[in-house]
């Protein structure tokens, strides 16, 4: 087995080694406002639950070369947001919002997403997602970094879901409907695959 250091890794190779190795990891596909009413759309694999009660979701937003990024910064402002699940039907879609835009432009107009309003927030959703939660910001912090800060974490409460109605029976969640898939390395994805149990120990 071969033993590293990371502080003697840079940047980028530490960063091979997590996206590689924490796999796979959830897509949240965030919606927020900027101050000038822009609606912005990225997605984020840095993301999972951190709460049920209350429900609160985190998602940890890097930054580029010390800069914050359009999500961060309209969720700093605004305190609120809005995260979907990324399934096997719109990742093709939520794909294009990657693309680097100036905060002037919108990704889900390059996107063609179709907005929907919300109920608790200002923010819209996309009706493309079949499970969507608007969310108001917790906690942010800023991490990382050697001379400025490295990443902007956002711990959101969430204020109200929208479930298709499909997938939604007696409480529970159909996670075969939902087909949501996960980031792996480089340009790969995958789905959920193969299920099976494993009963846990009283």
């Amino acid at each position: 087995m071969i033993s590293i250091d990371p502080s003697k890794n840079t940047e980028r190779e530490n960063y091979k080694f997590l996206i590689g190795s924490i796999i796979p990891r959830p897509i949240a596909f965030v919606t927020s406002l900027s101050k000038e009413g822009v609606l912005n759309g990225a997605p984020f694999s840095y993301f999972n639950i951190v709460s049920a009660n209350p429900p609160l979701i985190s998602v940890a937003i890097q930054r580029s070369g010390g800069r914050q990024k359009d999500t961060a910064r309209n969720i700093i402002d605004l305190k609120e947001f809005v995260v979907h699940i990324v399934d096997e039907h719109n990742v093709e879609l939520i794909n294009k919002t990657a693309a680097s835009l100036p905060p002037d432009q919108s990704e889900i107009e390059l996107a063609q997403l179709t907005p929907v309003k919300s109920i608790k927030v200002s923010t819209p959703g996309v009706r493309e997602a079949k499970i969507r939660m608007e969310c108001r910001l917790e906690h942010s912090l800023e991490v990382g970094g050697e001379d400025s800060p490295g990443c902007d974490f956002i711990i959101g409460r969430i204020v109200q879901y929208h479930i298709e109605s499909d997938l939604y029976e007696s409480g529970r969640i159909d996670s075969k409907g939902l087909a949501a898939v996960s980031r792996l390395a480089g340009n790969n994805y995958a789905k959920i695959g193969e299920i099976f149990e494993i009963e846990r120990p009283k």
